[in-house]
């Protein structure tokens, strides 16, 4: 029996590997949207609760302003959000969806169903599980 690699004993290699190719599956049936995977995370986080603060955004997507505003900058350009400064508060800018933006959410709903056809073979108990473990993950290590 062959011995695994050193890289493959890296317990980041695994998940690197599957965040990439997982990112990947959702590449083709997203440019049919004109979006990329961290473009499409903004959305779904606008279409569950349009109206939020970048800083709202970023906590629920894991990302810092730096990475996060170009996102809505160029999703911005597209005229799917627009940025406003709150009224309350003229250090906090709210995220709205635009027209276009909100119609985006009907051609974008059959987009994870096609993702999850490529795990086919997984029976509704992995898709659960593993589920359950990157949760346990994320928060593990969002918690240090």
């Amino acid at each position: 029996m062959e011995k695994e690699s050193f890289l493959k004993q890296h317990p980041g290699y695994n998940f690197y590997v599957a965040s990439r190719l997982i990112t990947q599956a959702y590449r083709e049936p997203l440019e049919s949207l004109g979006l990329t995977y961290p473009q499409y995370l903004v959305m779904l986080v606008l279409w569950e609760q349009d109206g939020q603060m970048v800083s709202q955004i970023g906590d629920k997507l894991q990302l810092d302003s730096g990475t996060l505003t170009p996102l809505l900058k160029r999703l911005e350009a597209f005229n799917l959000v627009k940025r406003e400064r709150s009224e309350e508060d003229e250090r906090k800018v709210v995220i709205q969806l635009t027209y276009p933006g909100k119609s985006l959410q009907n051609k974008a709903e059959s987009i994870p169903e096609t993702v999850m056809e490529r795990l086919k073979s997984w029976t509704e108990r992995d898709k659960s599980r593993l589920k359950s473990l990157m949760d346990k993950v994320i928060d593990d290590l969002s918690h240090q």
